[in-house]
């Protein structure tokens, strides 16, 4: 089932909206106007207009609810607890241009637009993972679970979603693992696997590609998931002609004390009571052209930041993405897989 099954344009009959209400099941239908969501229309509302009114000509704009309930995709995290307090059974997860991104059901289903983004997707695998030992003394960081199945299935099960099916493995530390749980499972896409045989880094890793990847590609690392709309971030890439987009969170910190500013002659020159820092940090997520994969040099070890940092210096376009920090999610660190376990489980 798609998004489009539950749009209906004001101008539709009443009739017609309860032939749709019976093929979707589902008891309600968003309304559009211009393509942009403005309204739902439930049964109980052509119930209600039947018994009222009797006049069974009427169009949905007569009907339907022009004050609904949404809530923003930066927040769809707290979709169920909306729900709840709110009594209703579905949530429709709006864009700030009044798109519906998603549709949350009471059921804990989940109705999203079916995508195309049938692009290559490549994941940096090979790392030792240090910061989760003793976790990666036994798994690598890769095959590390996140409820029932280990985090770089929940990265590509994301990317498959959006119609990604071509995957790219960077291996390295306990690869044979990695490749042995991939070859077992059932899966509706194909993935490569790039032996790293010597530690090259986020960036050096790409060189091992030349000449397999000849079209725009998804960067991403192997702890971090990141829930947005991964074909407006392409879109987005594309119309601004970036080389490389950076997929980008914002960040707040409390600092839990005064801050104190200290002016050159020893004096107090501003005191802060426990300041909110607010800035964005890399995710670890990017959309680049197949070229940088071309201009890497081969066995060198190199951080993908220091390539960005070596072409925006030359004046190629480096582009920033920014998302919400309730979009991120990392588990770079033990307390952050932790936070990341708890996040997946509600959700599901």
């Amino acid at each position: 089932m798609d998004i489009k099954d539950f749009l209906i344009d004001e101008d539709t009959s009443m009739i017609e909206a309860m032939s749709q209400l019976d093929l979707v099941a589902k008891k309600i239908l968003f309304v559009t106007k211009n393509d942009k969501f403005v309204a739902t229309i439930t049964d109980g509302d052509i119930r209600r207009w039947i018994l009222k009114k009797g006049n069974l000509d009427a169009n949905v704009r007569d009907i339907a609810n022009y004050s609904p309930k949404t809530m923003l995709i930066e927040n769809k995290n707290k979709a169920k607890d909306y729900m709840k307090i709110n009594e209703i059974e579905a949530l429709p997860i709006i864009d700030n241009d009044n798109n519906i991104i998603s549709i949350v059901l009471w059921n804990d289903e989940e109705i999203k637009n079916k995508k195309e983004l049938d692009i290559p997707v490549v994941i940096m695998a090979g790392g030792l993972g240090t910061r989760l030992y003793p976790y990666t003394k036994i798994l690598p960081k890769p095959l590390i679970p996140i409820g029932e199945i280990p985090i770089s299935e929940h990265i590509i099960n994301r990317f498959n979603k959006y119609g990604c099916k071509e995957f790219h493995l960077v291996v390295n530390h306990k690869k044979n693992m990695i490749k042995a749980y991939f070859n077992e499972i059932e899966k509706d896409y194909i993935i490569n696997y790039v032996d790293e045989d010597i530690p090259l880094g986020t960036g050096g890793g790409l060189s091992l590609l030349k000449d397999k990847i000849k079209s725009t590609f998804i960067l991403s690392n192997c702890d971090i998931l990141i829930e947005e709309d991964y074909e407006k971030i392409y879109k987005f890439h594309k119309e601004n002609k970036n080389l490389i987009t950076m997929v980008c969170s914002l960040k707040t910190i409390r600092i839990p004390y005064g801050v104190v500013e200290i002016s050159e002659n020893g004096e107090i020159e501003e005191m802060k009571e426990k300041p909110v820092l607010s800035f964005f940090t890399n995710t670890g997520m990017y959309i680049v052209e197949p070229k940088v994969i071309e201009e890497i040099n081969e066995n060198e070890f190199v951080g993908f930041p220091d390539i960005i940092e070596k072409y925006k210096t030359h004046g190629e376009k480096i582009g920033v993405y920014p998302i919400s920090e309730n979009n991120w999610l990392d588990m770079g660190q033990i307390d952050e897989m932790e936070e990341m376990r708890r996040r997946l489980e509600k959700d599901e």
